[in-house]
């Protein structure tokens, strides 16, 4: 059982906290804030201890960190997590940037400090599925994709202070939202080359950054694919990925996988479940991030890389830098390779 910190006690705290809960693992043991009374609340709350920074490092009975505080607060955090030599886990995205974010990873590479990124949807069932069939090739080569983010966040999100500004999140439904769900693609139809994208803010929100964005995607093994995502899409609904492959086509939407084969057959596996798409940015399941949090801690028993490493998580950082360029300039983007 090994003994884990939570620096963060916002939103995504009580997720972090019920995996914990749930593993048979990990256990959570002090949290640690910005604000150390925010910290001294959350742990009265749950028989833990409230921990600054400085006291992580010199705690041996702290095995990992958890680290779900916006990506402005990161930088100085790793830092002392990499220098205490403790592994880290990471709430997406890594920073505000790609090239921010390349030096984290490069921070923990050059220390050999695990590093683990949460993008949960990697871990539903339906999605597990559909990544073994790729990888098999029994749906055949891809030709197309088809992904949708339609979600909604009223303005009361955004007149949270620093929410929605470059400043705090780097960006809007791209790198806050549609993030998981391009790392999921990308699992599944490995790189995108280039990209033409429009990015906008709309008239149902007053925010610094994007609230829609409609792209075009060429990928590496020449399929190509269509992007929309959206936080104004009222009332919200389920991210769905479809691909179409030259055996059969494949809709992940809810946790839910469809497959159309074309000699007739139709399958379905997993079971629907909410995503957070819709007003209330946290009614989704904490099992998923229970399943990134204990293969992270298998990963440092058996020495081997998480199944999201900060590398892998770079692509999809790369991936919305380009779109965002691209709309900026108007004109087709090349992705960076990370």
């Amino acid at each position: 059982m090994k003994n884990a910190v939570l620096i963060g006690v916002g939103m995504v705290a009580e997720t972090h906290r019920m995996a914990l809960e749930s593993s048979e693992l990990a256990q959570l043991v002090a949290v640690c804030a910005r604000r150390p009374e925010n910290a001294q609340s959350y742990a009265k709350n749950h028989g833990v201890r409230a921990v600054a920074l400085a006291d992580i490092a010199a705690d041996p009975d702290i095995d990992f960190a958890i680290v779900a505080t916006p990506p402005n607060a990161r930088n100085d955090i790793v830092s002392a997590l990499v220098k205490a030599g403790k592994p880290i886990l990471l709430e997406k995205p890594i920073e505000r940037s790609l090239t921010s974010a390349a030096a984290i990873v490069e921070r923990c590479e050059l220390a050999n400090i695990p590093l683990g990124i949460m993008f949960q949807h990697r871990m539903r069932e339906a999605s597990q599925k559909l990544t073994q069939l790729m990888a098999d090739k029994e749906l055949g080569d891809l030709a197309l994709a088809e992904v949708n983010v339609p979600w909604w966040r009223d303005q009361d999100y955004y007149d949270t202070p620093g929410r929605g500004t470059i400043a705090q999140d780097g960006g809007g439904v791209l790198i806050t939202q549609a993030i998981h769900t391009l790392d999921l693609l990308l699992s599944l139809t490995g790189p995108v080359n280039q990209v033409q994208a429009m990015a906008r803010t709309s008239k149902l929100h007053q925010m610094e950054v994007e609230d829609v964005v409609a792209a075009g995607l060429d990928f590496a093994n020449g399929a190509v694919g269509t992007l929309t995502a959206s936080t104004a899409s009222f009332p919200g609904g389920a991210e769905t990925i479809t691909l179409h492959c030259t055996k059969a086509s494949a809709r992940l939407q809810a946790g839910q996988l469809h497959i159309h084969w074309q000699d007739g057959r139709i399958e379905k596996f997993g079971a629907a479940a909410n995503t957070g798409g819709g007003a209330d940015p946290m009614a989704f399941t904490h099992a998923w991030h229970q399943g990134i949090l204990d293969d992270f801690i298998n990963a440092i028993d058996e020495q081997r890389p998480p199944l999201v490493t900060g590398r892998a998580a770079l692509k999809t950082h790369a991936l919305i830098e380009a779109l965002m360029e691209s709309s900026l300039e108007g004109k087709r983007m090349k992705v960076r390779n990370v």
